[in-house]
């Protein structure tokens, strides 16, 4: 399942490719991959749980 995120370039939400979970340096965690038509890198910081 591809997770959506909003890219800043594009100015609209879009789908990530190559994304991998990782944790902030406050400890929330987020996924991080790269927009599927410009390839800018983006940030969808994900829920508590």
């Amino acid at each position: 399942m591809a997770e959506t995120g909003y890219c800043v370039k594009c100015k609209g939400k879009k789908e990530m490719k190559d994304e991998q979970k990782v944790t902030m340096k406050n400890g929330r965690s987020a996924m991080k991959g790269k927009c599927t038509s410009c390839g800018t890198g983006m940030y969808k910081i994900l829920g508590n749980k």
